[in-house]
Parts: structure tokens; sequence; C-alpha cells
């Protein structure tokens, strides 16, 4: 939105764009008498803020300066943002989306984006808020945005002005939160993003390698917000307003001690951060709990234990419906970087005349933060709100004729989702699509095939592509798509992510078999044919994955050699926090059955399976270069636990 549309040079980068473009796009007790936000009257209130003295001028970005805050006769904000990313006012940027979302609700809001974190005067340049700061590492996980696979520091940054790295620190959220408490005594914090999102419990950090507790109680926070956190928001600046607890509130998590938690017989208790510790083996079960409790209709409220506190995680918050979306995405972004920035920003480059039209993937992949994230349950914007979108872009003097994308984390899920509202509210699979497509889920992609039609019909739009990538046992559904596909709506490439071809990998990946990819392939080779036009398809490939060796590897470059689909780039598998993946790194056990499997760790052999896709046998020697990792941080003593094998 996570992640939102755009691509980058590094697969890796790209895949975690989706999982985090809002603050999540931002950021995602007692029994919860709790009633949400209602965003069904959210339009009618836009009519009235924007009358309101402090929001006439909307049209303009949120305030970055203090002149910008005296020029709107602001004496004080009401809530401060603080971000990782370059400040641009766009709805794929999640601070952007957050803090318009605020300031519709009349809230005074400014934004300080890649603060100077070793001088805490440049959290100070617009002073204290009246209500809380808001802060978040920006569109993707610091960590991840500086270091490759094989740990590596990256050499750009595609949310900084020129691509410049070095714009925000490692564990950005953290030493954001750091300083904000020194320079601002006393001022609330909330927490929020994918780096905040996927550190809400005890998780195994790669780049330590070890197990940290919930980025909660490291940085004292008041409260983290996981998920898509329009709802949350808005709930959390309310509550402060009125002086009232942040308690219970869906789609969030708060720490407190032991002593102050009440508990409920509903809850679930996760592995405490100590047990965790002790048995690595712990983290699968955690996993397990964490899954089984992602509906927002009928999970629990989870508890972790970790030395004297207690961390509370209530059930997520429930995905905006179409009507809310529509709000959210028609409020008055500019659309462009901030004023101030005078050189090229690239990941608003790449996403600047792309329409986010859905959010949440059903697929529930084991690698992918997505579900953890904005969830498994599809949220679609209206075909009038897309198409007012695209106007708006095509209007622009730097409009060339073509909508880039009209995607979300999964394009084609546009539309779909579960035709079955009852079941859906109890359902508690991780996945609509895996091991089969769940009965219940729709397939008919009549909805974004005319969405596609439309939004090509919009006056000065010659071209409408997707460049987000699609779910192609979905796809397979439906001829119609099929043949829509190959005929008008890819520029040349279409790029999938079928992962691998062994089928004992598939199944730890949560991915379709490669008999349903052999038979996509067929057939978009058929309806290319048909049509005339040269189109290929690009594959996106994990090598290293927890479970594979080289021999995998060399299968799969043998079958892609006979698809004709040699990938251009191929993703070392990255451990991302709370991942079904991960917790198979960490322990050597497969997800759930827990038999013993066989890990990459060492940067070489990563390495060499990465080089046998890309080329073969015979490129081999490419592995053989003199390794310039820093540091081998995945060659390193054994972690002593009951039933836990050498991680050597």
């Amino acid at each position: 939105m996570d992640l939102p549309v755009c691509s980058v040079a590094d697969t890796s980068l790209v895949r975690h764009c989706f999982a985090s473009f809002l603050w999540g796009t931002c950021v995602y007790i007692l029994p919860v008498t709790f009633i949400s936000p209602d965003f069904s009257s959210f339009p009618a209130e836009l009519d009235k803020w924007v009358f309101r003295s402090h929001t006439r001028c909307m049209k303009k970005s949120l305030p970055m300066t203090a002149k910008e805050m005296h020029d709107r006769g602001w004496d004080q904000l009401d809530v401060l943002i603080v971000t990782g990313d370059a400040y641009v006012d766009h709805p794929s940027f999640g601070a952007a989306i957050i803090g318009r979302v605020l300031e519709s609700r009349g809230y005074r809001v400014g934004i300080i984006a890649q603060p100077d974190w070793k001088n805490l005067e440049s959290f100070l340049v617009m002073g204290r808020p009246r209500l809380f700061a808001g802060v978040t590492s920006g569109n993707m996980d610091s960590m991840v945005n500086h270091y490759t696979s094989n740990n590596r520091l990256r050499s750009d940054d595609a949310y900084s002005p020129d691509g410049l790295p070095g714009k925000r620190p490692d564990r950005a959220i953290l030493k954001y939160a750091n300083c904000i408490q020194r320079a601002m005594k006393g001022v609330p914090i909330v927490l929020g993003g994918i780096e905040a999102s996927l550190r809400r419990v005890t998780h195994y950090d790669f780049w330590s390698d070890r197990l940290k507790k919930s980025i909660l109680l490291d940085t004292k926070a008041s409260i983290l917000v996981y998920g898509m956190g329009e709802r949350q928001i808005v709930e959390i600046a309310s509550r402060l307003e009125a002086g009232e607890s942040l308690t219970g509130i869906p789609g969030t998590a708060v720490a407190l001690h032991k002593g102050k938690y009440n508990a409920l017989e509903s809850d679930v208790e996760l592995p405490s951060h100590e047990s965790l510790t002790s048995d690595s083996t712990e983290l699968l079960e955690l996993s397990r709990k964490l899954e089984a409790n992602q509906n927002p209709w009928c999970g629990s409220r989870l508890i972790q234990r970790a030395d004297s506190r207690v961390v509370v995680i209530e059930p997520p918050a429930e995905p905006l419906s179409s009507t809310e979306m529509d709000a959210v995405y028609s409020l008055p972004y500019t659309r462009m970087p901030h004023v101030s920035y005078k050189r090229e920003i690239p990941a608003y480059t790449m996403i600047r005349d792309s329409v986010t039209v859905v959010r949440g993937c059903s697929g529930g992949c084991s690698f992918c933060a997505i579900g953890l994230h904005q969830g498994k349950f599809i949220s679609s914007r209206s075909q009038s709100s897309v198409l007012k979108e695209a106007a708006d872009i095509s209007a622009s003097a730097a409009f060339k004729g073509t909508i880039s994308d009209l995607g979300g984390p999964t394009a084609n899920m546009y539309g779909l989702g579960c035709d079955n509202p009852e079941q859906m509210k109890k359902c508690r699979r991780p996945s609509c699509l895996y091991p089969t497509i769940c009965k219940y889920f729709k397939t008919d992609h009549s909805s974004y095939i005319d969405l596609l039609s439309r939004t090509g019909d919009v006056p000065q739009v010659k071209n409408v592509f997707i460049s987000s990538g699609i779910r192609y046992d979905v796809a397979l559904k439906d001829a119609a798509f099929m043949s829509r596909l190959t005929s008008k709506n890819i520029s040349g490439h279409l790029r999938i992510a079928p992962e691998h071809v062994r089928d004992k990998l598939l199944t730890l990946m949560r991915k379709p078999s490669r008999e349903l990819w052999e038979e996509f392939a067929a057939e978009f080779k058929k309806n290319a044919e048909r049509s005339g036009r040269k189109q290929y398809i690009v594959p996106y490939i994990i090598a290293a994955f927890p479970g594979s060796t080289v021999g995998d590897m060399q299968a799969a470059r043998s079958f892609l050699e006979k698809q004709g689909a040699i990938p251009r780039q191929v993703q070392i598998f990255l451990p991302t926090p709370m991942t079904v993946a991960t917790a198979m790194y960490f322990t050597g056990r497969s997800y759930p059955d827990g038999e013993l499997l066989r890990i990459p760790r060492k940067p070489s052999e990563k390495q060499q399976q990465k080089d046998m896709i890309l080329y073969g046998a015979d490129g081999l020697k490419n592995s053989d270069r003199k390794n310039t990792v820093n540091r081998d941080i995945n060659n390193r003593k054994s972690f002593a636990s009951k039933g836990k094998p050498s991680r050597r």
C-alpha cells in the first residue's frame, strides 16, 4: 500500500513496499463495548471540516516548519507525525494518509520527515504537540530498507530525495521514539507503520540474530497501532482529547505492569518472552496463535508476558468498507512531494501515475507480512472513486497518457473476497487460497475487468497497465480475465510470483502447485498468441528459503529454461519479523508439523542458490567471488533449547 504499488530494483524491496504502504501505509481491554469511528459519515464531515478556520488551506501539504504552521494561523500542533520517509502528500504514503485523516477530523497536524536523530532540535521545529506524537519508520521497515538479505548495506533509498541513503537510522522507530521522549518529556507516543506492526510481540531479529521483546517495551510508547491505521488513529486522538484510557481499541497493543492486567476468560496467552528464549521451538506455537486470531470478528485478545510486564494485543480492526475507503482516498492530497524538496524522490516517481484500488491479500503466503499487517480480508474502492482519481491524474500537466497501475498488494483481488459473510466472520484459515481456493471465495473478475475498461475511457488516458502482482491460481478461474490480461493491460511483461517449482518448498511457502503454474503459463501463452502481441511472464523466485538446497535451485533453473521464463531478479529469502517463514528459519523446523529442516544460513550458500537460478551451473563461479559482507551473522554458536537442532 504495504505497499503501495511501486516497484524498485530489488525485489525484496518491492514486496516490502506492497506489505507496508500505509502508516501501514500506517501503522496496525476489557470486554469491548468500543464503537468504531463512524466513517460512513466521513464524506459529509469533510465538507464541515473544510470550513474550519485552520483547514481552509487543506489543498496545501501539511506543515513541516514553524513558518508553515504559523502561516495557517496555528500556534501549536495537535498531532506531530515523525516519519523516516521524505514527505510526499500522496495516498500511497502512509504518513500522508494518516495526517489527512486526522486533519479532516479537525486536528492540527504537522509532519517532520527524516529528522536528524543526532540532534534533538530537529524534533522541535514545530514545538510540542498538544495530544501526541505519531512515529513511523515510513513505508518500509528501516532494517530492510538499509540491508540486503546477505546483510550488505544498500546503496540507495527510494524514499529519500535523489535516492540517497543514510537519511534515517537503523531501527528508526526506536531511535525516533527515544529522541521524542528526551526532547518532549511526557508527550504520549503512538507507534505505527510496518516496522512497529511486525514487532508487536516477541520476534526474531535477523540483523542481531536474536529474539527481541515487543517494541512497545523497548520504546515505552503509550500505544502501538498495527495494520491499516485510520480507525485506530482517529479513536486514539479522540480519547486523548477527552482524557480517556487507550485500552480496548481494536488494532492496537499496549504494555501494562502485570499488577494492572485484568485477565478475561477469552484471552489467549502467547508463549512468554522468557519461554521463547529458553525454547526457541515455542516460536512456532506463537505463530500459530497469532494466525488463528487475525480475524477481526472472531479473534481473541492476545496476551504476552515479559519480565514484570504484559503486552495486551487487541483483535485487529475491521477493514474499511468501500465507502470508507472512498472517503480516505478523496481527501485533498496535493499528490506531490513537499515543496521543500528540490530533487526527485524515486518511490514517488514510480507510483505517481498509479492508483491503489484494493487492500488486503487472501493468499496467506508464509513469508509475507501482509496477512499480519493488512489482513486477508479484501477491501475494494468503488469504481466512481477510482475513476475520479484517474481523472485527477490525467489532468496533470506531467501526465504522459499511462496509468501505470490499478492495483494493490495483489491487483486481481479487486472486487473479490468472501461471498459468505456469516462464514467470513468465524473463519480462522490463514489463507483463503491455500491449500485450495475456498468455496466461498469469489473468483469472478468482472468488476476488475470493467474497472480497467472504464479507466481506459478516461480522457487523456491511452494505456492502463497492471504493474502489481497477480494471483495466477485465481486468474485461471476466469477465462475472460486471462484474455483481457494479454490483450490490453500489460506492457509486455507480466510479473507473477510462483516463488519456486519444487512442491515440497511450495508447501512450506503456501504457494500454488507447479502444475497450476504450468497451466497458467500455457494459458497465458495461448492468449498472447491469439492477441497478436508479444507478451512475456517475469517470475519472481525466492532462493535460500528454509528447506531449500542448491539442488532445488538447479531443478528450478532447468524448469524455467524449458518454460522460457528465466527471471531477471531472484530474491534471497530475508527473515522479516513475525512471519511463519521466519519462525521456520529461526527454529530450523517446518510449520506446522515441527519436522527438522535444513536451513541455508551462510551468505556464500545463499548467493550460490541465487546464482544457480540466474546463471545455471555454468554461473556458479559467480559465487566464488570474494565475500564482502562485513560480518557473517548467520554463522554463530548453536542455540540451546529443548529439541532444538544445532544452528551452525
